[in-house]
């Protein structure tokens, strides 16, 4: 065999014949891309993996349930051979020759006339990665350049600036819940293409010191509002910078539609003819306790969780929860910004009939390094928060899910 390097090309296979031969592990990695490349795909095997299987169930590839058979490479563009039987991958790779199809071979990679690159995804570029040196392939080596590039393009550590165009517009990106590595990968990636980020206080305040220097950083609190409202001034700086040109990220923390007023900056720049992406964050609601050691759901325990706000009292005109019809519930209830109101939250769910003995834990920046959890009752939640000094923001989760990790201690922050 030649020590040239392999020539890398990307094979149109959609409506072509592809035969695998050998139904075990190697066409279950393989068989996912081919079945996404379109291919008429035919595997011969007398046996599959369940997985395999299932794919021939669901009509995703033809299954001939036997062994290879000299003929069956005759209409094929291109062919796997994996079966564990030597003689038969031979046979099979002597007949891909005479009918020049290209064939991969899983025993014998020198006897191949293909070789199946490293590959990976991001956003509309599929990264392949070929060994050059026929000698020395590894392909440990090949798969860690792949995931290195993959994972560069999607943290935006690896952009190519002069040659990327930028979409302006704004993308409302939830941040998570305070931990920089819980955004999303699509989040990541638009925080380091964009031109500016518009950031709230209660964003992951370590993914902006990792941002490349052009990004223009604006704190949402500190934008003069004058005769507008805090928001309005924030939606309309959103649709200057937009109008401009630029690439915005609207940064929050959480997910951008849990009171986090995502649909309302929507609207404005709906109504300004701006395009606008949303991109899901982790919500705190759910994040929090769970790094807290609380599950929100438990079998047997609570089959359902209900996420409450907690910024305007019971009590208050404005408010719009039914708090009689939430003391009622047997499920978890979640409270977010409810620190300062947590005392007549207790009183007003005991006054609706909830035990006072029901157990409540205090998450104080969940997921950070800083991170504290500080357990009362309804009874003596609000006499904790003052001797604990409890300060926002903090998950406020009652319910008895609070006691179910309690038995295996509560996990200490990562950070």
């Amino acid at each position: 065999m030649s020590h040239h390097p392999a020539y890398p090309v990307g094979l149109r296979l959609s409506g072509r014949r592809v035969i695998v031969l050998g139904g075990g592990q190697v066409a279950q990695r393989r068989l996912p891309a081919l079945i996404a490349a379109g291919a008429d795909l035919v595997l011969v095997s007398p046996e599959a993996t369940p997985s395999v299987e299932a794919m021939a169930d669901a009509g995703e590839i033809t299954w001939e349930r036997r062994g290879y058979r000299d003929g069956d490479l005759a209409d094929a563009w291109y062919a796997l051979i994996a079966t564990s039987d030597t003689d038969a991958n031979r046979a099979a790779s002597a007949e891909a020759e005479r009918h020049r199809v290209w064939c991969v071979r899983s025993d014998d990679a020198d006897a191949a006339t293909a070789w199946t690159p490293a590959t990976g995804h991001s956003e509309g570029v599929t990264v392949a990665v070929l060994t050059t040196d026929a000698r020395g392939r590894d392909p440990r080596h090949t798969a860690a350049v792949r995931d290195a590039v993959v994972e560069g393009l999607r943290d935006g550590t690896l952009v190519a600036p002069h040659h990327r165009t930028r979409t302006p517009g704004v993308a409302l990106v939830g941040g998570g819940p305070g931990d920089p590595d819980l955004i999303t990968v699509r989040g990541r990636r638009l925080l380091a293409e964009a031109d500016i980020v518009i950031a709230d206080r209660l964003g992951p305040r370590d993914l902006l010191a990792e941002l490349p220097p052009h990004v223009e950083v604006i704190d949402a609190a500190k934008i003069p509002y004058g005769r507008f409202m805090a928001q309005e001034a924030i939606n309309n700086a959103l649709i200057e910078h937009a109008r401009k040109g630029r690439s915005v990220v609207r940064l929050k923390g959480g997910d951008p539609y849990v009171f986090g007023r995502g649909m309302e900056e929507v609207q404005a720049l709906a109504e300004a003819g701006i395009a606008c992406t949303v991109v899901p964050g982790i919500s705190s609601s759910i994040s929090v306790p769970g790094a807290a050691g609380i599950p929100v759901t438990h079998r047997g325990v609570a089959h359902e969780f209900t996420v409450v706000s907690g910024h305007v009292a019971p009590d208050d005109a404005r408010s719009l929860v039914d708090w009689r019809a939430l003391a009622a519930l047997t499920g978890t209830l979640v409270i977010l910004m409810g620190v300062d109101k947590i005392g007549r939250i207790a009183e007003t769910l005991v006054a609706h009939g909830k035990s006072p003995d029901t157990p409540v834990a205090l998450v104080q920046e969940g997921t950070t390094a800083a991170q504290r959890r500080v357990d009362a009752t309804l009874s003596t939640v609000a006499e904790t928060v003052r001797a604990q000094d409890v300060r926002p923001p903090a998950v406020i989760v009652i319910g008895e899910v609070v006691s179910v990790g309690a038995a295996l201690g509560q996990p200490k922050h990562p950070g």
